[in-house]
């Protein structure tokens, strides 16, 4: 069986991951501004 759009975990990791975040500075922000709202779990991977 086919699955569509099964894209890989490091693939996935490398682009939405914590060390992709905290390359840029938007990415630093978001990360600290989803720490101050409570979320333990900051990224999907």
């Amino acid at each position: 069986m086919h699955y569509e759009r099964r894209q890989s975990r490091v693939k996935r990791a490398r682009t939405h991951g914590f060390r992709a975040r905290m390359r840029t500075s938007k990415g630093r922000k978001l990360i600290n501004r989803k720490r101050r709202h409570g979320f333990h779990r900051i990224n999907v991977v």
